[in-house]
């Protein structure tokens, strides 16, 4: 018999080449925490909230879950790589901003505003990443001057270009009902109403799911989270993948812009200021450390099915929805320290 000890002289073994139960796999999932706290906030609704079981609630919940799980997917993904995004919120109402002032000034078709809002968009995303990596300065700090700089972009150039607070309507424009149905539209399944915004949210969780578990580039995003010097010191492009993951996080923005754009039509300039930290705590509540390395997008999805949950379900218990902010708070609390002490637990079995 061969025995399975290590070789003289050898400390441990590579805790990749040890051997794991099922259940200590399941215990080690990021998202296991935020999965408990989301069973807890379903049953508290259940019981609380007579119309909350209802099926034409389910539509609501889930649309209120994906308006915020669409951005907690790249927030998410940052955070694994060790960063933060604090412009996330109003890039999402200057991509929504991008498109209908320039389709409204050039009298164009919408799908061009479209197009040059995705651009835009995605250079605004490109210089959050490029000014990181060329800097070296905290994700925190550029991204707080990004956040400023955009929110007096949005305020004064929308009052400059359409005299008001707010844009003109583009609903009677050629190519707007075309990019309703992809960006605002909803779907009737089973009498209910569910938004196109959910589809997009699925969508984007099963494909950052792939990226990170499937593919080098999520590989990557793991190893920068861990320790940038150690990951650069074994090949990691550590630069690119952090511009990438802006370049992500600038994308979802440019959905939810569109989205909230062909949703109402005109877009209000000052929208936006404090969702990025709504991105953040779904991300965290989903399982992710703030210190980079940890989490998945699984995870962030439940963050973001807790806060869909917590928002509508004060609603429909008629609840002083002042009370929203606590209940949120509450969660963020008990979901990370649920995380940390299974964590704990997981490593100590080891």
């Amino acid at each position: 018999m061969s025995s399975t000890a290590p070789p003289s002289g050898i400390d441990h073994v590579d805790e990749r080449l040890l051997r794991t139960t099922p259940l200590k796999k399941f215990l080690a999932r990021p998202e296991l925490g935020s999965v408990v706290g989301a069973l807890a906030v379903f049953v508290f609704f259940s019981v609380f909230a007579d119309s909350f079981l209802r099926a034409s609630s389910l539509g609501t919940v889930l649309y209120a879950a994906s308006t915020i799980g669409i951005m907690a997917v790249p927030v998410a993904l940052l955070m694994i790589g060790g960063e933060f995004d604090l412009s996330a919120g109003v890039l999402v109402t200057s991509s929504a901003l991008i498109s209908s002032m320039v389709s409204f000034q050039m009298t164009a078709n919408v799908w061009v505003g479209v197009g040059v809002s995705l651009l835009v968009t995605l250079a605004i995303g490109a210089f959050n990443g490029f000014m990181l990596t060329r800097t070296g300065l905290p994700s925190f700090i550029i991204t707080l001057g990004t956040f400023l700089m955009l929110t007096g972009l949005n305020l004064g150039l929308t009052k400059l270009i359409s005299g008001t607070v707010s844009t003109k309507t583009i609903a009677d424009m050629e190519g707007f009902s075309s990019a309703r149905r992809l960006f605002a539209s909803q779907l009737t399944l089973g009498g209910v109403e569910f938004k196109v915004t959910i589809l997009w949210w699925i969508g984007l969780v099963a494909l950052a799911t792939w990226v990170l578990l499937r593919t080098r580039f999520g590989n990557w995003i793991f190893a920068v989270g861990g320790g940038a010097d150690a990951a650069r010191a074994v090949g990691v492009p550590v630069h690119r993948t952090k511009i990438g993951l802006y370049l992500g996080v600038a994308f979802c923005a440019w959905v939810s812009g569109q989205h909230l754009l062909f949703s109402f039509d005109v877009v209000q300039s000052g929208e936006g200021v404090g969702n990025e930290l709504i991105y953040i705590i779904a991300a965290v509540i989903g399982g992710c450390l703030i210190t980079g390395g940890y989490g998945s997008a699984i995870g962030s999805a439940v963050g973001a099915l807790i806060f869909g949950m917590t928002s509508k379900g004060i609603v429909y218990a008629e609840w002083n929805p002042d009370w929203f902010k606590f209940f949120l708070g509450a969660m963020l609390l008990l979901a990370t320290l649920l995380n940390a002490w299974i964590r704990k637990r997981v490593e100590a079995t080891k």
